[in-house]
């Protein structure tokens, strides 16, 4: 969907984006495959997206995974999505914040892949909780502040904390950045997608 689009099906469904909830809706189509294409999924796959917005990358999760469970926070934002992907029946919607659910929980076995365009307010809490999952996933692809991404991406001398607790994980990588053009409405940092492979054994027990 183009912004045009977005704001279309917004006002359709008499919704305005929240600052509260630091909603900043992706509309650039070219950069919705680039992330669902760096999260590398297969016809056997299950992603957990965090996240769903108005369905955009939902959308070509579902065309690309064999099944996505798709996590919404904003209530108004169900109707909406449950209407324009009705037709993607490997889908499976939850309306609830991440933080208070248990992914393994969402998922059911095997393995998964996450997708999340964050709220940058909550970018360091949701990593904390899905690499603290019983079950990680095994990739995780993620679009943050590009600050934030930068901080991931750290080496030793100029690490965080979180960049630290990140990498006891896994490896983060910074694939690209992505203007504020692309979102609506456009926030006011640049963005960045940052790629999280975790490690299959961690380097020390589980903290």
């Amino acid at each position: 969907m183009a912004e045009s689009d977005i704001r279309r099906l917004l006002r359709r469904w008499d919704i305005r984006p929240s600052k509260g909830l630091g909603q900043n809706f992706l509309t650039d189509p070219r950069t919705a495959d680039k992330i669902v294409a760096a999260a590398g999924l297969t016809p056997s796959d299950t992603a957990l997206e965090v996240g769903a917005g108005t369905g955009v990358l939902t959308r070509r999760l579902a065309a690309a995974a064999a099944r996505v469970v798709a996590v919404e926070l904003d209530h108004r934002l169900v109707p909406l999505l449950r209407s324009e992907l009705s037709d993607c029946s490997n889908l499976t919607l939850v309306e609830g914040d991440i933080l208070s659910l248990d992914p393994v929980a969402l998922v059911g076995e095997g393995e998964y892949r996450v997708v999340a365009n964050l709220p940058y307010y909550i970018t360091a809490a949701v990593l904390r909780h899905l690499l603290g999952a019983r079950r990680r996933p095994v990739r995780l692809v993620l679009t943050v502040q590009r600050e934030v991404a930068q901080r991931l991406v750290a080496r030793p001398g100029a690490m965080s904390l979180l960049a630290v607790s990140v990498q006891f994980y896994g490896t983060p990588r910074l694939l690209f950045r992505i203007p504020p053009g692309s979102f609506y409405p456009a926030p006011g940092v640049e963005s960045a997608v940052v790629r999280i492979d975790t490690h299959p054994v961690l380097p020390l027990p589980h903290p």
